[in-house]
């Protein structure tokens, strides 16, 4: 819900979110998909996927089965569907330095155990490479320089080299790439492009490798030092058998942010180091819109002229959870744009990224990560914990291929199918408006005009969002009692009817930005931890819009948000929240207190009973001083998280 005040006695505005069109979990393989080709589509063109869980998967059990309804090598299916490169993580030494236990003191992991997440040893990819080369598609080999994730928030120095000396690291960097790569196509299947390191925004290999400083690490290697193990990465695929011909390919995560790619490739192009792509990450619920990618990959093809290749992206096809691990996937809906969590808005999301892609110069390929990342046990992104992609890839829960990796195909205006589901990918455009992406609900005064907006958000028929113009019908607003108006619009250019619900009405919130859709703490008081509390953009998250105020740590803690009131009109107010979260708190409550000069609060219980359970909680709050604090109250336990939204405090007698 989006609430602005514009004054305390003239109107508040409220656009509240729905799901529209997003798909049930198993009715995924039956949908019927449209994806528009992108015109000048290069045969050339990386049309990838990463799929680095495939051997871990298919060793506990794990199957894949084609549009026929017949179990297929996974290489096969994705062949058929115009998948032509396959992208593969490398890990060190994926194995537990201690023993692993839960929060209960379980023993989950014994020291010396595989980690999970693929188990992408050498060993492990030796055999996937095989495969993919056997089935005819290219192969992209990454390296992560680590004993297992490394990303920005972690970029682990493998134990083997932990006491290594910084030249001794930068020997040992460019033998370990060389000689890899050398084991590679000594078992026939050398790598077509090799990433030296994974989304490298600050460094790898910390400390030595590691740009950035805190006080619990003041020891780093720098700039300087990341740059001389990069270049020393590069220098092992270039000496390594047949390097000259392998694509070399530095990879930063957060697509859309120019500075960050200025800050690490002009180090880059300062200390001369030898390679040929710029891989990018680029989610569009942490990265931002197509134009914020298309921006940053047209400063990056005039700035250093290389090719580039969105190496990760994901779309989920529903936000149903399969598993007891919660799910990663953030709805994207910004204020112009987005895409709807079903098959039809996972396949528009790769077109889009892919057209993107290839319309900048220079733009060479997309990756789509872990494709293949199905519910199975004993294959999960750790050996301790569920899988939080499942529903991101383009298979379902249990294995059969989604309408929406035709999309690789029908990119190019081929390869449309239909599946033994009932299920169907074809090409098509010329896609309209079918609904709102937030219903639109508005509170005024009698006798006021209320904000109509100018410009509504609409889902069209590929399932991505818009921003439209739209004309309001007339309505001869000061003649118009307290009670609720349902007004129409017609969307500019087209035929859709967009319809806003007006609720006339003296009960006013006297919270400004209720919904919290500013994204800020505005008003209200915070007291506590600001790492475990703060404001989480995330439409899944939310009741309404797309914010809320949101609390999670893994350890205990204690927080007071409050807001203070003054030069109230005596009477009666009704203060009211909405709440959901997983549970296990001390104690969560709304409050009030300081309405009658004495210490007394008046306080509701708030109890969550899981994700997306929203309920609402209530307090009456008899005013005498003409001042109230409101807030909420917060005691948890470790790990305990939730989600608050649409608070109201409104004068009712």
């Amino acid at each position: 819900m989006k609430k602005v005040l514009m004054t305390l006695a003239s109107v508040a505005l409220a656009s509240f979110a729905f799901a529209a069109g997003g798909t049930k979990a198993n009715e995924a393989v039956k949908q019927k998909i449209v994806v528009e080709k992108v015109d000048g589509l290069s045969e050339e063109f990386m049309k990838g996927v990463d799929i680095s869980m495939i051997d871990q998967i298919e060793r506990t059990g794990g199957k894949f089965y084609n549009a026929r309804g017949e179990e297929e090598d996974i290489f096969k299916i994705l062949k058929d569907h115009g998948v032509n490169y396959v992208r593969i993580r490398l890990w060190n030494n994926p194995v537990y330095e201690e023993d692993q236990y839960d929060k209960n003191g379980k023993l989950v992991a014994k020291k010396g155990e595989k980690r999970g997440g693929g188990d992408n040893t050498i060993e492990t990819d030796l055999r996937i490479a095989k495969r993919i080369k056997t089935a005819g598609l290219k192969f992209m080999l990454d390296f992560h320089y680590s004993d297992f994730w490394a990303d920005p928030g972690k970029q682990y120095m493998p134990q083997d080299w932990k006491n290594l000396s910084p030249k001794q690291l930068e020997d040992t960097v460019e033998k370990f790439t060389r000689e890899t790569i050398d084991r590679f196509t000594a078992e026939g299947c050398t790598p077509d492009s090799v990433q030296t390191g994974n989304e490298l925004n600050s460094g790898f290999m910390w400390p030595v490798g590691q740009t950035w400083s805190d006080d619990k690490n003041a020891k780093i290697g720098g700039m300087k030092e990341f740059m001389r193990l990069l270049d020393r990465a590069t220098k092992g695929v270039r000496t390594a058998k047949g390097g000259d011909k392998i694509k070399i390919v530095i990879h930063l995560a957060d697509g859309g942010k120019q500075d960050l790619y200025k800050y690490v490739f002009d180090e880059v192009k300062k200390a001369k180091i030898d390679y040929d792509i710029i891989g990018l990450s680029f989610y569009p619920y942490w990265h931002g819109s197509m134009a914020d990618l298309k921006a940053n990959m047209e400063m990056c093809a005039k700035r250093y002229g290389k090719e580039m290749a969105v190496v990760e992206t994901a779309y989920a096809f529903t936000e149903e959870n399969g598993d007891f691990q919660g799910n990663v996937f953030q709805v994207y809906s910004d204020e112009a744009n987005g895409y709807v969590p079903s098959v039809q808005g996972q396949a528009t999301e790769l077109r889009d990224i892919i057209a993107t892609v290839a319309g900048v110069k220079g733009g060479c390929g997309v990756f789509y990560w872990e494709a293949d990342s199905i519910l199975w046990k004993g294959a999960n992104l750790s050996a301790t914990e569920g899988n939080t992609w499942e529903n991101q890839a383009l298979f379902s829960f249990d294995g059969k291929v989604l309408p929406s990796l035709a999309t690789y195909n029908l990119v190019s205006g081929r390869g449309e199918i239909e599946n033994i589901w009932g299920g169907s990918a074809k090409n098509g455009s010329g896609f309209v408006p079918y609904a709102l992406a937030e219903a639109i609900e508005i509170t005024a005064k009698p006798g006021d005009i209320p904000p109509l907006p100018e410009k509504v958000k609409v889902i069209y028929t590929n399932d991505s969002e818009g921003l439209l113009g739209v004309k309001w019908d007339s309505v001869d607003w000061k003649s118009q009692k307290a009670g609720k108006i349902t007004v129409a619009g017609t969307v500019t250019g087209t035929d859709f009817k967009a319809k806003a619900l007006v609720t006339l009405s003296n009960r006013m919130n006297l919270i400004e930005d209720a919904s919290f859709e500013s994204g800020k703490f505005g008003k209200w008081k915070f007291n506590g931890p600001g790492a475990a509390c703060f404001m989480e953009n995330n439409k899944g998250n939310a009741r309404t819009g797309k914010w809320t105020y949101k609390y999670w740590l893994a350890q205990g803690f204690r927080s007071i948000l409050s807001q203070t009131f003054t030069g109230l009109e005596n009477g009666t107010y009704e203060l009211s929240v909405w709440a959901m979260g997983g549970g296990g708190e001390n104690n969560i409550r709304l409050f009030a207190a300081g309405y009658d000069g004495t210490a007394n609060q008046i306080t509701s219980k708030i109890v969550n009973t899981g994700w997306n359970e929203w309920h609402q909680y209530k307090i009456r709050i008899p005013v005498s001083t003409q001042n109230v604090t409101v807030g909420i109250y917060l005691d948890t336990a470790p790990d305990c998280w939730g989600n608050f939204d649409d608070i109201e405090l409104i004068k009712v007698d």
